[in-house]
């Protein structure tokens, strides 16, 4: 074995995550943002700090000392500062944790609208509507840090909400917004779900913002909060809680009215039905804004399946109230349990660096969730810009990483320029080529 090869870089595709990082403008437009936190004689940009450490969560990183594999590799991703710097920038950061959350949330929308102005990532090129996946997660702590408290799972640590943008089946998702929270906090706060609903809003182009639909599960099934969405004159599709009226408007539907429920590819799914339950609830239930409708699905459970108090009569009763009118009944219940990609989104994004929260501190761990939310920005950016309608658009972070980011290089230079040179025989040499070339400036 041979170490001495100075020529040699691992993590050769993370050229793709600095040329993504160039081409949306993200590093001038979060230098301009973090300028105020940038001391007269400071050599590293708080910018390019902050960036390198998400181009290494990105890489598979999950605390602040991995972005010592970026900065081994100077050829590739230019100087890149010390651990000691790095824990500065982020204590000087939480120090004042609400102005730097809103500079860096300020620098990635800008860097958004220029990534949807090039080639925007859901169906349909101009226009169509926005869905807004809200869930909440929880997040273990392993040892005891700030606000980390009991969660309902009996588990111990925090419980972030997040926002994710659905790119539908032909794309993945961007991670829009988050709020971290202690384990304590509740699924149905409305004032949580506002704030990360006002936030994700905001990271949209301003013309996406007129046709959202907002999803949830039943934890955002509350009326101050759908009370918002319609103030907003957006759409929603909650999850609602099967509560006695809704076990009472349940035994006044008429069986005409169950249709039969789809599958995704548009099947009728066997045994499992659908129906309206808008005119049927009683009048004690109030308070709930106008023109919501509730409809209720029933579907037979599975041999062995565990019973709920809510089944009745045999069939297992899932509700969600929206407010969409002009589509069958079978369609926005499909429509509404699409909003299961939102596990897959939290799942990547705890491959991502959210896995473990590396602070004590909670102002310092506010700061690292944005940065993990940055890590996953550029690689979906990369995979819209670079594998548009390829199958590599659809690949969750471990396999982008194993094929794509991990491949070894050389660098070689000659006549005064400096080349990258893949293996021969990798197999995605040829993607990662492609994905270059359709990262370079219009």
């Amino acid at each position: 074995m041979d170490s001495g090869r100075e020529s040699l870089v691992s993590s050769a595709g993370g050229l793709l995550l600095r040329q993504t990082l160039r081409c949306c403008g993200l590093d001038k437009a979060m230098s301009a943002a973090l300028a105020p936190w940038r001391a007269p004689r400071s050599v590293h940009d708080p910018a390019k700090v902050l960036t390198d450490l998400a181009i290494a969560v990105a890489l598979g990183g999950d605390c602040a000392a991995d972005v010592a594999v970026v900065r081994a590799q100077p050829e590739l991703f230019g100087p890149v500062a010390s651990d000691p710097t790095v824990s500065r920038l982020i204590a000087t950061l939480a120090g004042d944790v609400d102005a730097a959350i809103a500079a860096i949330r300020r620098a990635r929308a800008a860097a958004r609208q220029h990534i949807w102005r090039r080639q925007r990532p859901l169906a349909g090129a101009h226009g169509g509507q926005v869905i807004i996946d809200l869930d909440a997660t929880l997040i273990t702590a392993h040892s005891d840090k700030e606000q980390a408290a009991p969660t309902f799972k009996y588990g111990y640590g925090f419980h972030p909400m997040l926002a994710f943008v659905d790119h539908g089946a032909d794309g993945s998702g961007e991670a829009l917004a988050g709020l971290l929270r202690p384990g304590s906090a509740g699924s149905n706060n409305a004032a949580d779900h506002i704030s990360v609903l006002d936030a994700a809003l905001a990271q949209l182009p301003d013309h996406e913002r007129a046709q959202v639909l907002v999803r949830t599960d039943t934890g955002g099934g509350v009326k101050d909060f759908l009370h918002h969405i319609t103030n907003l004159g957006l759409q929603y599709s909650v999850g609602f809680y099967g509560m006695p009226p809704i076990v009472e408007a349940l035994n006044r539907v008429p069986r005409q009215a169950w249709r039969a429920a789809l599958d995704g590819d548009g099947a009728p799914r066997d045994g499992a039905q659908v129906a309206e339950l808008t005119r049927y609830l009683p009048d004690t239930l109030r308070g709930w804004p106008a023109g919501m409708r509730v409809i209720a699905r029933r579907e037979r459970p599975h041999p062995g399946a565990q019973l709920r108090l809510t089944d009745d009569n045999g069939w297992r009763i899932t509700c969600f109230a929206t407010n969409t009118r002009g589509w069958s009944i079978p369609d926005l219940e499909v429509r509404h349990r699409q909003r299961a990609r939102a596990e897959d989104r939290i799942r990547n994004l705890k491959d991502t660096g959210l896995t473990n929260l590396p602070f004590h501190g909670f102002d310092q761990n506010q700061i690292w969730l944005e940065i993990t939310l940055l890590a996953a920005d550029l690689l979906v950016w990369t995979q819209v810009l670079a594998f548009h309608g390829q199958p590599a658009r659809l690949w969750e972070p471990k396999r982008l990483r194993l094929r794509l980011l991990a491949v070894a290089g050389r660098i070689i230079t000659s006549g005064r320029r400096r080349f990258l040179r893949l293996p021969r025989g990798w197999p995605w040499s040829d993607l990662i080529e492609t994905g270059w070339t359709a990262l370079q400036p219009t």
